[in-house]
């Protein structure tokens, strides 16, 4: 039963990092937080260093990027000198933070290149010049509606907005 467990919990890693990959997210970043939301229990950079057989220079990288993403949080334990790590279980929880950091590394960047070409071609003139600057237009409008949205569903309870979907389907 034992080994069952470690193997679903090994694929579960593994695919988790895959995974974190699509989501803007290093794959051992993620491995870490898979290993963490699968313990029971805060673990130790050894435990995690162990485990995903990675350095400890690699483990303390990602755990930090980790803890200021919000998605695991350094535990203290009485009579322990070593820092235990916990990680964000709620699903939502972990959508909203990463959707917070995506928006951050990607959506915030997007938004002023394209608002800067925009301004670059303010005074060219032709057809060429206006439709390429409509183009422009039109993204950063596009881009800015997928923000807001994204906005509003990571700022509402989960419940209500499933509710509304439901309403939806």
């Amino acid at each position: 039963m034992v080994a069952k467990l470690e193997q679903v919990r090994d694929e579960f890693i593994t695919e988790w990092g895959a995974l974190g990959s699509a989501w803007g997210v290093n794959r051992t970043m993620a491995q870490i937080h898979a290993y963490l939301m699968s313990c029971p229990e805060a673990q130790t950079t050894d435990e995690i260093m162990e485990s995903l057989e990675i350095s400890r220079g690699n483990a303390h990288s990602n755990i930090k990027e980790l803890i200021s993403w919000g998605m695991i949080k350094k535990v203290l334990k009485k009579g322990e000198r070593k820092e235990f790590f916990l990680a964000e279980k709620d699903p939502w929880k972990i959508f909203c933070l990463v959707a917070k950091e995506r928006k951050k590394r990607e959506v915030e960047p997007i938004i002023g290149i394209l608002n800067n070409c925009i301004a670059d071609l303010k005074g060219v003139k032709g057809k060429e010049a206006d439709d390429f600057q409509k183009q422009l237009k039109d993204l950063t409008e596009f881009v800015e509606m997928g923000d807001r949205v994204m906005e509003k569903i990571s700022r509402s309870e989960k419940n209500i907005l499933f509710k509304w979907l439901l309403k939806i389907l």
